[in-house]
């Protein structure tokens, strides 16, 4: 992960230890930060976000081990088939371990 994006991920839960409402631990205890106006002040608009997400992609880097080598293959997956390549890897239909996941943003966002 980069360092300006790593940096924003711990931000968003560090500013939000101070506002424990916003901040959820579900009961699978996965912690959660729930943003419900965008940074102009804004109410989410949900067919905007759907639209957005259409033109987002990942990269997921996955270690495979062959024999004593060890190598990282890189998938470009379009995120309508993100869900479909995580169960594929928790199914060992392709076999390695994830390394890095980036989100790769619609090249036309403001």
């Amino acid at each position: 992960m980069s360092n300006d994006l790593n940096k924003k991920v711990i931000d968003i839960f560090s500013r939000h230890k101070k506002n424990p409402e916003k901040s959820v631990k579900n009961d699978l205890g996965f912690n959660c930060v729930v943003i419900e106006k965008d940074k102009n002040g804004l109410k989410f608009n949900s067919e905007h976000l759907l639209e957005y997400a259409k033109n987002c992609s990942y990269i997921v880097r996955v270690m495979k081990n062959h024999g004593d080598d060890t190598a990282i293959y890189n998938y470009n997956i379009p995120n309508e088939k993100f869900l479909e390549f995580i169960e594929k890897i928790q199914s060992k239909q392709i076999q390695g371990t994830i390394i890095e996941i980036d989100k790769y943003f619609p090249k036309d966002l403001a």
